[in-house]
């Protein structure tokens, strides 16, 4: 739903891969949804020309080589906290053009508080019966047209979640997704 293509994950025991005999049942579930291309492997294979790595497990495990193995115009989201998998200056230094971590004293934080307060006032607004994946989507897409083609640079891609303009775009845009999935009670978008 979201334009994501050629998604591949990685465990500690290796690519997600149909077939692997090691995975759990959440992983043969994710098996079947990504990785077409059947790799195999480590990270080394799986980040091999890839455009963007999302990491949300331990520390330093993704090196500057590791960064430099992607395609050029790499985008790095380090989301291990209080140590990424990578710090940002490294990720930068080995190539890649815009990096995003948990952590609060870096640029572009990636955080779900600039989510959770607007979904929320969204929903009960309009008294949604339900929080739908369009729901879902709608505040994706309500924190990310925050940021104007003039503020946007490779340092500021994410707002910044004290931005007072985050909490009304994603509660207007959830509002909005409500209705119009047929789970809002109230019809009408409130004034944001």
């Amino acid at each position: 739903k979201a334009g994501a293509k050629h998604i591949t994950l990685v465990s500690l025991e290796g690519i997600v891969c149909e077939g692997e005999t090691w995975m759990n049942e959440a992983q043969i579930e994710v098996s079947k949804k990504t990785n077409r291309e059947h790799v195999r492997g480590t990270l080394k294979e799986a980040i091999h020309q890839a455009d963007i790595f999302i990491g949300v497990s331990a520390p330093n495990v993704l090196t500057k080589e590791l960064v430099q193995t992607m395609n050029e115009k790499a985008i790095v989201f380090a989301m291990a906290n209080p140590i990424p998998e990578i710090f940002p200056e490294d990720a930068l230094e080995a190539g890649a053009a815009v990096v995003g971590t948990g952590r609060s004293d870096y640029a572009n934080q990636v955080n779900n508080v600039l989510a959770f307060p607007g979904i929320f006032r969204g929903a009960l607004d309009v008294r949604a019966t339900d929080i739908t994946e369009g729901m879902k989507l709608a505040a994706a897409y309500g924190i990310a047209n925050i940021i104007t083609d003039e503020e946007r640079n490779a340092n500021y891609v994410i707002p910044n979640p004290l931005d007072k303009r985050v909490v009304p775009s994603v509660a207007e845009a959830v509002a909005k997704a409500a209705i119009d999935s047929g789970v809002a009670q109230i019809t009408k978008i409130p004034r944001y």
